[in-house]
């Protein structure tokens, strides 16, 4: 018989002597709130210790090298999402560097918009927009797609193996955990006529362009890419789709006035769902495999026991979900966390931070598989603007998960090599590598 999984892990990514926020205390004498960088590398790979700091010293910050203010603390964050009309999304997508003039002509000659749709609307028409994405991803769908979900992760880990064997060692977020998700949504929304490689790359580069901090001449080369995938979508959008589509079910979508759903807005949607669909989904499994293989006692027993990879998974989204912030907008002049925060102000809703509030969830450093109350994280939203996609990233993060682990039952984090690269966009974080070998 197995030997029983321990239900608690400890984090590695705290050093030893730290508080149960995660924060070590000297770090309160030799960087104040001022010096956070939230693009640094310090704070991209460890960024527990200033969320200690700003829970305990300034749950509602404002952050002068963003323009933000920092809102860390779980009650706060939940708040801001529940009231949005005081606290509107229409922030929720805009460039957090500003664009050159060169970036934006390009774009501008891609005709590239993102007028309201999702993730950015807050008028009377998301709530139908909505209602059309979640009939893509009820729990119906979800479970119809498991099957689908294993067949492609079998089909990418031959592929896997197949590299092990010849040269003992490969390369998962690139070969696995990041094709999974771009290959099941293709196939759930009847995407064609694209490759899965194209898909990425150009939701790559959206996401660097709008959340990260490309210089100039990057700005060019991503703007160049996001064009590409904006007259790709528009050329979609505009064909003959099937009605069983994602695409198709757009078409017939009337407007809270009656009118038909526009191209331009059908397009924002699709640009949404089909960057949050991939992208932050490849993160999670990323994130989840990388842990997973570093925690003594976990990665043999999770083809095995029931639940363990869903427990699992769910602990990485309280603890180190992908989308690690989200953003908001006052409305008004309000109070947050005892701060008064004026009109038009931007807000940063620190989601990595809610999931390791030691008010809401005891000893958040540690890795607790038995966590009563893990399902109150954030790492989704809640709300009227909750990610619709939640149950479909979680099944494919654990059956991910669980067919890898049985798949490569003797493989281990390749020894001797550095950190590896993380991605660190202001509302985006995870590993860029998770080499295996034998």
């Amino acid at each position: 018989m197995a030997s029983p999984v321990p239900h608690t892990f400890p984090s590695r990514s705290e050093p030893a002597g730290t508080s149960p926020g995660g924060c070590p205390a000297a770090l309160g004498t030799r960087a104040p709130l001022d010096l956070l960088d939230l693009f640094g590398d310090g704070f991209v790979r460890d960024p527990y210790p200033w969320l200690g700091r700003l829970q305990a010293e300034a749950p509602v910050h404002y952050d002068s090298g963003t323009g933000l203010w920092l809102v860390s603390r779980y009650d706060d964050v939940r708040r801001v999402l529940l009231a949005p009309s005081v606290f509107r999304p229409d922030n929720a997508l805009h460039a957090v560097a500003p664009l050159s003039v060169g970036a934006l002509r390009i774009l501008a000659r891609a005709n590239f918009t993102l007028p309201s749709a999702l993730a950015n609307n807050g008028t009377a028409s998301h709530p139908g927009l909505r209602r059309v994405v979640t009939r893509f991803f009820n729990a119906e769908r979800v479970a119809a797609a498991v099957p689908v979900i294993q067949r492609v992760a079998e089909d990418l880990l031959d592929t896997v193996c197949s590299e092990i064997d010849a040269t003992g060692r490969c390369e998962l977020f690139s070969s696995f955990a990041q094709v999974l998700p771009c290959r099941v949504l293709m196939e759930l929304l009847g995407i064609e006529g694209v490759a899965p490689a194209t898909l990425i790359r150009w939701s790559d580069a959206s996401l660097e362009l709008f959340w990260g901090r490309p210089s100039p001449d990057r700005q060019l080369e991503l703007a160049e890419l996001v064009g590409e995938f904006h007259q790709w979508l528009t050329r979609t959008v505009r064909g003959a789709a099937p009605s069983t589509s994602f695409i198709g079910a757009l078409a017939p979508h009337r407007l809270p006035d009656g009118e038909p759903l526009d191209v331009g807005t059908a397009v924002a949607a699709c640009f949404f769902v089909f960057i949050a669909g991939q992208s932050t989904t490849g993160q999670l499994i990323a994130t989840a495999l990388r842990r997973a293989l570093i925690e003594p006692g976990l990665w043999q027993h999770l083809p095995r026991r029931t639940g363990l990879a869903e427990a699992w998974v769910e602990e990485m989204l309280r603890r180190e979900p992908p989308v690690t912030t989200w953003r908001r907008v006052t409305v008004r002049s309000t109070e947050l966390g005892g701060v008064h925060i004026p009109a038009d102000a931007q807000l940063l809703l620190m989601l990595l931070g809610s999931g390791s509030d030691p008010e809401i969830f005891p000893h958040p450093e540690r890795m607790r598989l038995d966590r009563a109350n893990v399902r109150h994280h954030l790492a989704f939203g809640v709300g009227r603007h909750r990610c619709p996609g939640a149950s479909l990233a979680r099944t494919e993060a654990a059956v991910a998960l669980r067919v890898a682990a049985g798949r490569l039952p003797g493989v281990r984090l390749e020894e001797g090599v550095t950190e590896p690269p993380m991605l660190g966009l202001l509302s985006f974080r995870a590993p860029l590598d998770v080499t295996v070998s034998r």
